[in-house]
């Protein structure tokens, strides 16, 4: 019998960002949690939409699947 909560897939955006994050990243073209390994913290938190928490969710979430965001540039 099927399972009847969804599982979020691994490639997706994490959920508790919230949806001005996630319309701030589509607006760069970013639709996946593997897309935002490329930007720094710095480069998220300059995306209108994208605060502190928004930040400390993607980290845990790159964080749990062994990845991190880019360096500073």
């Amino acid at each position: 019998m099927p399972s009847k909560t969804k599982e979020q897939p691994v490639s997706a955006l994490p959920k508790g960002i919230g949806k001005p994050a996630t319309r701030a990243l589509a607006s760069v073209g970013i639709s996946r949690l593997d897309q935002v390994e490329r930007l720094s913290e710095a480069e998220l938190l300059a995306l209108h939409g994208v605060g502190p928490k928004a930040v400390g969710v993607i980290k845990a979430a790159l964080e749990a699947l062994g990845k991190s965001l880019a360096r500073d540039r």
